[in-house]
């Protein structure tokens, strides 16, 4: 068997149960190997950032690549790296900007910081606390420290608002605009629904001892391209897929996304109605859906609470190359050191 789809089906966990998607399954554990407590990802001007503070900010955009690019290669290893870069420059970035502004001090609402966290969890974990938790158990990180953590980055993005206070303020025009722009990525996703076809392709089929992973992937991958070039998925889905739905077509119905792997719905909730996704990895083998019909959650009225933070956005956008130029001069000043 191929070495990298190996690593892979060890590494993803399941998506789907051999009758239909679970919803309570674990997402993919990080690399495996010698566990490092408390190791050092970077420091800045002395202050460490630490390896568990990376590992649970990368993933939930790790799980959502394993599921996404069964195969590995070359472009699952350009987003990942990609990914984690951008993490370590945002917390080292987050750490200068901290000692920049620590003689002046500043405090975050702890209601406000609870409201950051239930966002989170609802953003990338379907609103499933427990497998919130999990994941911070899973990167070493008590809640206590990641409280701390968003504590940080709102404290960070207080500051940077008050080093460009001076921005000329947002016009009803833009505020609208910007609003229209994001509300999308504010609704209730565990309001959101789906219906799709899909197609299940075992990585071990009883009815065929000759099968592998490998030859299975081909069989997925195959039958993608063909569904891709105008086959019938219905069709399709009836002769090859190995689930209870496959005499159905494949076809599920009004789906809440809360019944799903935060991963792979993260994935087809942002396919466009009628593409073909997939094949995507899960621990029992290899999946394509179509999604039929799309319902978002309801994004929240643009009221005084949510008007402030696109208030603040559109600041942000008006200011910002005046603060990569202020971050670039505090870059170059500050001791850092990468270890990652």
């Amino acid at each position: 068997m191929n070495s990298r789809l190996a690593l892979a089906l060890m590494l993803s966990s399941a998506l789907f149960s051999s009758s239909g998607i679970s919803a309570q399954q674990a997402p993919p554990k990080m690399p495996s190997g010698p566990i490092e407590v408390n190791g050092i990802a970077a420091k800045v001007n002395g202050r460490v950032i630490t390896k568990n503070q990376v590992s649970f900010m990368l993933a939930p955009v790790y799980a959502q690549l394993v599921t996404q690019f069964p195969r590995r290669g070359p472009q699952f290893e350009a987003k990942f790296k990609e990914v984690k870069e951008n993490i370590i420059k945002e917390l080292i970035d987050r750490q200068i900007i901290l000692d920049e502004f620590k003689v002046i001090g500043a405090s975050i609402k702890p209601n406000l910081i609870d409201d950051e966290i239930k966002r989170q969890m609802r953003e990338l974990y379907n609103g499933d606390e427990a497998k919130f938790r999990e994941e911070l158990k899973r990167s070493r990180l008590t809640m206590e420290g990641y409280r701390d953590m968003t504590k940080d980055k709102m404290v960070v993005q207080a500051m940077r608002a008050k080093q460009f206070s001076d921005a000329p303020p947002p016009l009803p025009n833009e505020i609208q605009n910007e609003y229209n722009e994001i509300k999308a990525t504010l609704r209730d996703v565990s309001k959101d629904v789906i219906s799709f076809q899909k197609i299940f392709i075992p990585a071990a089929d009883p009815e065929n001892p000759a099968a592998t992973p490998e030859s299975q992937l081909g069989l997925a991958e195959d039958l993608a391209k063909q569904l891709s070039e105008g086959k019938d998925f219905t069709e399709l889905a009836k002769a090859k897929s190995k689930d209870a739905y496959a005499d159905k077509g494949g076809l599920q119905e009004n789906v809440p996304r809360t019944d799903l792997s935060p991963e792979f719905a993260s994935i087809i909730f942002e396919a466009p109605v009628g593409k073909i996704v997939g094949p995507l990895l899960d621990r029992l083998g290899f999946t394509i859906v179509k999604p039929i019909k799309i319902e978002l959650g309801p994004a929240p009225p643009l009221d005084n609470k949510v008007r402030e933070m696109i208030e603040e956005r559109v600041r942000r956008k008006k200011t910002s190359g005046q603060y990569e130029h202020w971050i670039e001069g505090k870059r170059k000043r500050a001791m850092i050191d990468i270890r990652e």
